[in-house]
């Protein structure tokens, strides 16, 4: 059986894309199989694709009848500014066209999805939210950690090192006392910062941890290991962004399952 095959056997009945309306999409990881049904009918309607820098390109090639304008936003590197993606979204639904705004992940997980939403709003956009898998529930599943196991944890943070050694930092301490395992986005560029953080909040050396770099990519990379050997380790093998840091119990299971 074919996947076109399978696809004709559900009775999917996308939802209208109708001119001058903005949907604010996540692509996920960037590998096809985390790409929803809902994210690829809106590229084979859409008349413009906004697209991020963690949206893999060859996602791109379902959407050839739309103009395509990447807007990325990279650590330290030239970015488009976020006042500028705001009044291309509003122009491009003013125009009339159909505007996917397609991120990494989910659009609303640390995807500034809310803030967009808000601005289209503001203006008098129709808009409408189409999720997708988050990059770390995708980079967990594709390296063999289970995001919770019973007699291992309660619950699972999602948190972002954005702001790490800033006044608006995440308090890293108490995360660090919840013995709750944590999964970080962009977190590489204060990774060392992070670590010390959790370190001093009382989190132990041995902790397992993980980085799962371009995750469910066919270049993706893994490396596990312990807190403590964590950022020379992830130095001396060449780890860079963008990469999802795990930390916690969750991280030991992937030996038994893999």
């Amino acid at each position: 059986m074919s996947l076109l095959e399978a696809l004709d056997r559900l009775p999917v009945e996308p939802t209208p894309f109708e001119p001058g309306h903005v949907w604010l999409a996540g692509a996920g990881p960037g590998g096809f199989g985390c790409l929803t049904l809902g994210v690829l009918a809106a590229l084979d309607a859409a008349d413009v694709v906004i697209y991020d820098a963690l949206v893999n390109p060859e996602i791109l090639k379902a959407a050839p009848q739309a103009r395509h304008i990447f807007v990325g936003k990279r650590a330290g590197q030239p970015s488009t500014a976020q006042d500028e993606i705001n009044r291309l979204m509003v122009a491009e639904a003013e125009a009339g066209h159909r505007v996917l705004r397609l991120k990494g992940g989910d659009p609303n997980m640390f995807g500034r999805g809310g803030e967009e939403a808000l601005v289209l709003a503001l203006a008098g956009i129709p808009f409408r939210f189409l999720p997708g898998i988050t990059s770390a529930v995708g980079a967990l599943a594709d390296a063999g950690i289970p995001a919770t196991m019973r007699g291992v944890n309660k619950a699972v943070i999602f948190a972002t090192g954005h702001a790490a050694g800033t006044p608006d930092d995440l308090d890293w301490a108490a995360l660090a006392k919840t013995g709750q395992p944590i999964v970080i986005y962009m977190g590489m560029h204060k990774f060392a910062l992070i670590v010390d953080a959790l370190s001093s909040g009382g989190m132990a050396g041995d902790t397992p941890a993980a980085l799962i770099m371009n995750a469910t990519k066919p270049d993706e990379r893994i490396l596990t290991t312990t807190l403590s050997s964590l950022v020379s380790q992830a130095k001396e093998q060449g780890f860079g962004s963008p990469s999802i840091i795990v930390i916690g119990g969750i991280v030991a299971l992937r030996e038994a399952l893999t």
